[in-house]
């Protein structure tokens, strides 16, 4: 008996590009094996097979886009049960990307997609490396066996661009006017390595980079007395530890920031697509960021205004967990109201996070130290918390962010108040 195999529930996102299709006909696949891998604009997922068996027909091709309900694959029912059976290997490892042309089109400019590469003989990494600079595939000439379209082609049509670009004058320019930066070939001044970058940093660099160009960024750095509140968080963390999970300082900061969203609507809002108004957010949703390995992902912790200190530490361990072992999925980082960056662990004194669009504001955390303060008769030593608040211009002035931070303090140096 066959059976179709659909693209499941992946969360908001409509018409993802297919990056790599991961079984060939004839595989013996089981239930929850990786078929596909999806792109959307914030991550990258695996789909898994909904049932077992032997893959029949693959209805999909590397470059096709596709939403919740189309079919993947059809498969011949394995009543035995699915096999370990090895996939056929995919396409070479993706080497060091070559410089770019100009950053980014302008704006008014259609973006190269890869909906028409699905004709093109190219691999994967080669697919990839052609959206990530641009470059339409349909335009290259392949010099790979039997016309397949190589990662140095790609790069030739890149070079080839370069000065035709310079030469234009305007044109040269990428986004909001900005002049390309100069590729240049260091190797004439020593050896050099080229690195490919992980695929987490490849999908999230433009996403940045458009918020970078986008948003009037302005950071208002400011401190917080933690004394008390990290005496009161040890004692829940030596308990926390017997049960099972730890309480971290970001447990406080989350609850603390949803008090400080609540009397200052204004950083819990998104501008609106006209421009003229902001969106009013009655829900609290808090992304965080987690280093992982293959680079910075954002879980998000849902409802967050709903939850106490004990609840919300769980969830940040399972959320980081999931994200270092790459198992989140689409759903874990959807729908942040505004997020924490926390480099506690590490160090620092301040930092610019860049702000998450279309949020308005993020907070950083850099590493508490003792500090000497001045109570009014004498210096005592105190636990001192780095805050650094990121916001939109456009959305908060330097008034009503002073404002904020100023509320966030009086929450994080007085627990009693995050239980009200």
């Amino acid at each position: 008996m066959t059976t179709e195999v659909k693209v499941p529930d992946i969360g908001d996102f409509d018409e993802v590009p297919v990056v790599t299709v991961l079984v060939s006909v004839g595989d013996t696949i089981a239930v929850e094996d990786p078929i596909v891998e999806l792109e959307s604009d914030k991550a990258t997922m695996e789909v898994p097979s909904s049932h077992a068996g032997v893959v029949k027909e693959i209805k999909v091709s590397e470059g096709d886009k596709v939403s919740e309900g189309a079919v993947i694959l059809i498969i011949e029912a394995d009543d035995a049960g699915a096999g370990d059976a090895p996939k056929e290997e995919k396409a070479e490892a993706p080497k060091a990307e070559a410089p770019k042309a100009a950053p980014a089109a302008a704006p008014a400019a259609a973006p190269v997609t890869d909906a028409g590469f699905g004709k093109v003989h190219a691999s994967p990494s080669v697919r990839a490396f052609a959206r990530r600079v641009e470059v339409d595939l349909n335009k290259v000439n392949g010099t790979g066996r039997k016309g397949r379209v190589l990662r140095e082609d790609v790069e030739k049509v890149l070079k080839s661009a370069a000065p035709a670009a310079a030469s234009a004058g305007g044109g040269a320019q990428g986004g909001m006017g900005i002049p390309p930066i100069p590729a240049v070939d260091f190797s004439k001044f020593g050896p050099i390595e080229e690195v490919d970058m992980p695929r987490i940093k490849k999908i999230s660099g433009p996403a940045l980079h458009r918020s970078w160009l986008n948003i009037p960024h302005v950071t208002h750095n400011d401190e917080a007395d933690i004394t008390d509140l990290d005496k009161y968080r040890k004692e829940m963390d030596t308990q926390a530890k017997e049960d099972g999970y730890r309480v971290t300082l970001l447990s406080f900061v989350i609850k603390a920031s949803v008090s400080a969203l609540k009397a200052h609507w204004e950083f819990n809002s998104s501008i609106h697509p006209d421009g003229d108004k902001l969106i009013k957010k009655d829900f609290y949703n808090i992304g965080f960021a987690a280093d992982t390995p293959n680079g910075l992902m954002v879980p998000v912790i849902k409802d967050a205004d709903r939850k106490g200190l004990v609840e919300i530490s769980k969830e940040l361990m399972t959320l980081s967990k999931a994200a270092r072992d790459g198992e989140l999925k689409s759903k874990d980082m959807q729908g942040a109201t505004f997020t924490i960056s926390s480099l506690g662990g590490i160090g620092g004194t301040s930092f610019t996070p860049i702000v998450n669009a279309p949020e308005v504001a993020i907070l950083g955390l850099t590493r508490s130290k003792m500090a000497p303060v001045w109570n009014g008769e004498e210096f005592v030593p105190r636990l001192m918390q780095p805050l650094s608040l990121s916001y939109d211009h456009r959305a908060v002035d330097g008034a009503l962010a002073a404002r904020f931070c100023v509320t966030l303090k009086g929450l994080l140096g007085d627990m009693r108040k995050l239980l009200w």
